[in-house]
């Protein structure tokens, strides 16, 4: 295969908290889906916000996740070579450059506006139908103010947000689990914001550059994500880039049917490795979910790769039972 054309999937753990069991799934198919393809895998670290992210997050990611078995060509952690020179740096708190180009390049397009619209304005939508995790939609209320107005919000102490003016017409795209999407921008919550009124830059405009500039070719993520990726689609659009193949996988459940989130301490990666849980038994009951692990086995995720498919997984969630929890420490 032509090196430029190769296989580039990536993990890109946000360090606000640890990781734990539903972050190691989407990691492990993420990684299983690049190496059963020969590609490479990158690490990038999403500490875009500074209010919640830590180093000691990113610590315990990367050791946790080196824990599990997975590997990375490419990441914060490794030798500077050629190659990392061109796509890093690896953490999204040192890439300000490169959210910054992008952002001047959109604005000289006319492709964005202020907005003045506080917080609690914005809550004020609540009412408003929502749309999955994206909130209720944006109705558009500073779009179309005249550079008097604008000027008039400024002199009165209000700091905008930037904010994409969306254009019309239907994102589509074929997800490698849930089959064909069509979206306008306008059912994924309608203009988002590039860089908030902090100067933080937003997650879709980061997560987008970056994919763009590191060559990322194939993107495996949660389900829950996926009412982002017309956003991001229009973005690396607009910005002259190709987007990549993205694959939605089913979330993981606890026994009562709740996503697993970082509020399931117990089941952050360093609590279960604290109680003496082996890896092995981690992935395999992963493994044995995603479909190439059927009997259930202790496995490394080297050892899942020859039964991987994406096809193999199910389109629904995935409620995990207390007692297979419980096996993961007996």
């Amino acid at each position: 295969m032509n090196a430029a054309l190769a296989l580039r999937g990536r993990l890109a753990p946000s360090p606000t908290g640890y990781a734990h069991l539903g972050n190691a799934w989407a990691f492990l198919l993420a990684w299983l889906a690049a190496r059963s393809a020969a590609g490479q895998v990158v690490l990038r670290i999403e500490d875009i916000d500074p209010q919640r992210s830590r180093p000691e997050y990113t610590a315990a990611l990367i050791e946790d996740l080196t824990w599990l078995g997975l590997d990375w060509d490419l990441g914060p952690d490794k030798p500077e070579d050629a190659a990392s020179d061109a796509m890093g740096p690896f953490e999204q708190s040192r890439r300000g450059d490169h959210y910054a180009a992008a952002i001047a390049q959109l604005e000289r397009a006319g492709l964005t506006y202020p907005c003045f619209c506080t917080r609690k304005e914005l809550r004020s939508l609540a009412g408003a139908p929502h749309v999955d995790d994206a909130g209720a939609p944006y109705p558009g209320t500073c779009r179309n103010l005249t550079p008097t107005q604008r000027e008039a919000q400024l002199v009165a102490g209000r700091r905008p947000c930037l904010r994409l003016s969306c254009p019309d017409g239907l994102i589509n795209f074929t997800d490698m689990v849930l089959g064909p999407q069509s979206y306008t921008l306008a059912d994924c919550g309608g203009d988002f914001a590039l860089r908030r009124s902090d100067g933080v830059v937003a997650y879709q405009l980061a997560v987008a550059v970056d994919d763009a500039l590191m060559g990322i070719n194939q993107v495996v993520r949660g389900r829950d994500i996926l009412i982002s990726t017309p956003r991001q689609i229009a973005l690396l659009r607009l910005l002259g880039y190709g987007a990549p193949a993205y694959a939605h996988v089913p979330l993981l459940l606890d026994a009562e049917g709740q996503r697993l989130a970082k509020r399931h301490q117990s089941l952050a990666l360093r609590s279960l490795r604290q109680m003496g849980a082996d890896p092995r038994r981690i992935t395999g009951l992963l493994g044995s979910l995603a479909g190439c692990n059927p009997g259930g086995r202790a496995a490394s995720p080297a050892e899942l790769l020859p039964h991987f498919s994406l096809l193999r997984l199910p389109a629904e969630d995935i409620r995990i039972e207390d007692e297979a929890l419980r096996a993961l420490v007996a």
